[in-house]
């Protein structure tokens, strides 16, 4: 199973910007795709964003559309989330998730322990 580690969250005031990194142990298939969840407090989990192995494909929440940008470096296995302008209604523990096949994703894959994102109105 794929192990990931998310990082980067944190407070921000909205307007700001943050970058959430996940970092996986080993991708052993090139048929993979991998992205982002996230889940507030009493909301159900949200896919926010995807991108498939080999960058083809990307996947984005209306909500986070123009907002979000989503990158991967397959080189040393780690998916980016860079968020801008953020809002308060992002707050939320993001996590990480990679699954084989490409997006969106099932969630039926493998996960990470998340990040909380906090943005201060």
């Amino acid at each position: 199973e794929v192990q990931l580690v998310e990082s980067g969250g944190g407070l921000v005031q909205a307007g700001g910007s943050l970058r959430l990194s996940c970092a996986a142990s080993l991708f052993t298939s090139a048929y993979y795709a991998a992205g982002w969840f996230r889940q507030a407090p009493g909301k159900e989990r949200e896919e926010v964003s995807c991108i498939s192995s080999s960058g083809s494909v990307t996947y984005y929440a209306d909500s986070v559309k123009g907002r979000f940008t989503i990158s991967s470096d397959n080189a040393k296995n780690t998916v980016y989330l860079q968020m801008n302008s953020l809002k308060p209604e992002d707050t939320a523990v993001y996590y990480c998730a990679a699954e084989w096949g490409s997006c969106p994703l099932s969630g039926f894959g493998s996960w990470g322990q998340g990040t909380q994102v906090t943005v201060a109105s």
